[in-house]
């Protein structure tokens, strides 16, 4: 072997991949191998260009640039580029250039993919490079033009004073007086140096005027005790969301016990105009069903601003839910007040993307109602009619009934805690279609209003047995990869061929649902009780069912499905038309098209992975 072929062989030895490859694969290659040299400024390939080769960067520099010639990646010595184009049989997404005078090995498309083939361990440092374009695509989503800076800043930048305190010992109108003095709206209440509570100026109104309360009474007597807190480093808008959350509007900020002051809902209103607490809060405080279905119709103008403002697809799922949870408590306390007192306990139960906290514009309503066994077959008509007047509530919020009738309505999804408990069985051990169909649904289940005890000893009961229902969670599988991503030849779109919206891309049903069913496989498998979809892929990562980095890459595909979603559902909203799930290739970008091809690819693999784990003789 002369010189020449030992100096490259040596060299890629020492760089990834190539360092994976037994040396006598490694010796087979240098023949084919070609080592090329770039002047400075030289285009080695252009955007659209194809190539019959990929390269190893020997000496030099060279910058990859995208379509819009933003700086993607300079590579150093060592580093492969240009092999998307023969993975994916597609022309160059990217410019290469030289920034300085460099030297290149370029190894032959035919001799590249064989290694693919052959060499796990070479192939698996590929897709990683593959898949990490999804993550990069989602980050470069957010960042680009992009003008919702506001509700990042850390909650230590929003403490624009040193906090008001008082010991918790003091009067009710020592505190008052307190909070006048200072123009405050609440007041930190300290036990021993340390938060004990907070009193604001509802609390005053609520628990001391309204009630009738001594002024002379300690103040520890109305406090909110051991309040949420925040750390300096949350965000904005992670305060935000604890605060719709909960139905605050003060919050204090702790570091590592030392109190720095306190975040208010008029901080943050400061900061983002359609601030969704205020709209969470008039629900709360509506006193008919007319005004619950007015303050509903916000929601779309709501998620359409967090959209234009870049907010993440997760961020605008939570806020739309915590508002759909906040129009149906509402509607079932005044259904209830109407009804008067409940003959049972009962728990109104939500299922789908509400109960996952991952909502958008296009969602029904998916409920159910766990009863008390203490209800009688006469105590049904009073529950009958709760989740009638109800449901209509809901549609006329804009929440459309369930076409497969999955409500509360229907008697059979509103039955008592013991009958729940042998559905739920029967299902787990007779997976036919139905039980395979129901799985999707109720397994995804959360309670928003009524008696939550009854849901917990529910959950706890069905995630006692599942991670033992082989045959159901291989029937669950079985669906869970049976439905495809719309990738045809090529990487092309495979599109709607028939009905209303023929030529589209459903990125609920094709894109976003087939995460979803993956994650519920994987977290029902080990009897995780988290329902979101983000929050099942950390679980299943945490047991060591899915790697880390296969989970990541699931969350960060669904999370640039989202955002494609959302903006779709955002420009309907601006034009006036009812939001829907069904994107049109046209609306999107060569940007868009490529990431989305990346996130199905994610989706494509995981499906597989799935399958092996659940091979068909489970079915049987």
């Amino acid at each position: 072997m002369d010189t020449e072929l030992v100096e490259i062989r040596d060299f890629l030895a020492e760089h990834a991949p190539y360092d994976t490859l037994p040396r006598p694969v490694l010796e087979r290659l240098l023949p084919v191998l070609q080592v090329r040299y770039f002047r400075r400024g030289s285009v080695l390939l252009a955007v659209g260009q194809h190539t019959d080769v990929m390269y190893v960067l020997r000496s030099g520099a060279v910058d990859i640039r995208d379509r819009d010639g933003e700086l993607v990646e300079r590579s150093e010595s060592g580093t492969s580029f240009a092999m998307s184009p023969l993975l994916q049989e597609t022309p160059s997404s990217y410019e290469f250039t030289a920034l300085e005078d460099s030297l290149v090995i370029a190894v032959p498309a035919d001799a590249f993919l064989q290694l693919c083939r052959e060499q796990a361990a070479f192939k698996a440092f590929f897709d990683r490079r593959h898949r990490q374009r999804t993550q990069q695509a989602q980050f470069a989503a957010q960042i680009a033009g992009r003008r919702f800076a506001g509700l990042r800043v850390a909650a230590r930048e929003l403490v624009t004073r040193p906090p008001v305190t008082a010991d918790c010992g003091v009067s009710i109108r020592e505190a008052a007086e307190t909070m006048r003095s200072n123009g405050v709206s609440s007041l930190l209440l300290l036990r021993d140096g340390r938060l004990a509570g907070i009193v604001t100026d509802r609390d005053l109104r609520n628990r001391v005027v309204a009630d009738g309360r001594d002024g002379d009474d300690p103040v520890a007597t109305v406090m909110t005790t051991d309040p949420v807190t925040a750390s300096p480093d949350d965000l904005a808008f992670e305060v935000l969301m604890e605060m719709v959350g909960r139905a605050i509007h003060h919050l204090p900020v702790v570091d590592d016990g030392h109190l720095l002051g306190v975040v208010t809902s008029t901080d943050l209103i400061r900061l983002e105009q359609a601030n969704p607490i205020y709209l969470v809060g008039d629900l709360r405080r509506a006193a008919t069903i007319d005004e619950v279905v007015r303050l509903s119709k916000r929601l779309p103008q709501v998620v359409r601003q967090m959209v234009e403002q870049d907010a993440s697809a997760d961020d605008v799922g939570r806020v739309a839910t915590a508002i759909a949870d906040a129009t149906a408590r509402r509607l079932l306390d005044l259904t209830a007040a109407r009804l008067g007192p409940a003959p049972a306990p009962w728990c109104w139960v939500v299922l789908g993307s509400q109960a996952r906290h991952e909502q958008g514009l296009a969602s029904d309503q998916d409920n159910a109602l766990l009863l008390s066994d203490d209800a009688t077959p006469g105590d049904q008509r009073w529950f009958e009619e709760l989740a009638r007047r109800v449901s209509d509530g809901l549609a006329a919020c804009g929440y459309a009934y369930c076409s497969g009738e999955v409500m509360a309505t229907n008697p059979r999804w509103r039955q008592g805690l013991q009958e729940w408990k042998r559905t739920f069985g029967g299902w787990m051990t007779t997976p036919d279609p139905e039980a395979v169909l129901a799985g999707s649904i109720f397994f995804d289940m959360r309670p928003v209003g009524g008696s939550a005890e009854l849901f917990t000893e529910l959950q706890d009961d069905v995630l006692a047995r599942t991670p033992g229902q082989k045959r159901f969670l291989a029937h669950l599988a079985g669906n869970a990869v049976a439905n495809h991503p719309p990738l045809g030849f090529f990487r092309g779109f495979v599109l709607e061929g028939a009905g209303d919206h023929v030529d589209t891309l459903n990125l609920k049903r094709k894109g976003l649902g087939l995460v979803v069913d993956l994650a519920r496989v994987h977290a029902l498998a080990i009897g995780s009780p988290h329902v979101g979809t983000q929050s099942r892929l950390r679980a299943v990562a945490s047991a060591g069912r899915l790697s880390a980095e296969s989970a990541a890459d699931l969350a960060g595909a669904m999370e640039f499905l989202g955002q494609v979603r959302l903006r779709h559902q955002a420009g309907q909203v601006r034009a006036g038309r009812t939001p829907d799930n069904f994107v049109s290739p046209e609306e999107l970008s060569p940007f868009d098209k490529r990431h989305l091809r990346d996130a199905f690819q994610v989706v494509k693999q995981a499906q597989a992975v799935l399958a092996r784990t659940y091979p068909l003789h489970y079915l049987s």
